[in-house]
């Protein structure tokens, strides 16, 4: 995929599935069955034992995936993904060497942010996506509400508190996709492989990026 593509992709599923598991055979099993459950995107993060040859192993099985690496801290790990096939680099703040190498190979880059000043200095970087990360710990869909306001022109995702609950309330608020890790993939769904329970909780959530994405939706009372 082009990074157009892998752009467009991402903004039309509108989740952002953090794989971070303690075996490279978990991953695969997690990718492989949110692909099936029609989220085709997936992010590996560096902290799952052999995840650049996960990347690696979905890229050639899986070419309409949109598969890439998260927690990418340095260079040399983001051109080592990159070698083995991923279309995104995502780390927890913001890293610039790894938003240069990605932007060097057509990549997509979203570094992580917190502040205004950090999403502002991201964006000026280059980056694609600014990943507002805790985001439930400043506020919620408030915080992410709150930076949008002033900038507009920056295309957020936000990820640490997106449950249940609030994933329609961060999209109706601006977020242009939703950072989901175990409120998708249950420790003990994976462990299992209940592959009903996962398919039924990414039916929820892809319904809840729809529901916020709905000129009529209403938030919660109080909100």
């Amino acid at each position: 995929m082009t990074r157009d593509e892998v752009r467009v992709c991402i903004e039309e599923i509108g989740i952002f599935p953090g794989i971070r598991v303690k075996s490279a055979d978990q991953a695969l099993y997690c990718a492989q069955t949110l692909y099936a459950a029609g989220i085709p995107v997936a992010e590996i993060t560096m902290t799952t034992p052999g995840a650049i040859e996960v990347i690696a192993e979905l890229a050639q099985k899986f070419p309409d995936m949109v598969v890439g690496a998260g927690t990418v801290l340095d260079k040399e790990t983001a051109e080592r993904c990159m070698d083995a096939g991923a279309q995104f680099l995502t780390s927890t703040g913001l890293v610039p060497e790894v938003i240069g190498s990605a932007l060097r190979r057509g990549v997509v880059a979203i570094p992580g942010a917190l502040t205004p000043t950090e999403v502002i200095a991201a964006w000026k970087a280059g980056a694609d996506y600014v990943k507002i990360y805790p985001a439930g710990a400043l506020g919620g869909e408030l915080y992410i509400r709150s930076l949008k306001l002033p900038l507009p022109q920056v295309k957020l995702i936000a990820a640490g508190g997106v449950n249940q609950q609030t994933a329609a309330g961060f999209i109706f608020a601006g977020a242009s996709a939703i950072g989901v890790g175990v409120e998708l993939l249950p420790h003990d769904a994976v462990l299992k492989r209940q592959d009903h329970r996962i398919h039924e909780l990414s039916r929820r959530f892809l319904g809840f990026v729809k529901d916020g994405r709905s000129p009529t939706y209403e938030t919660p009372a109080g909100d």
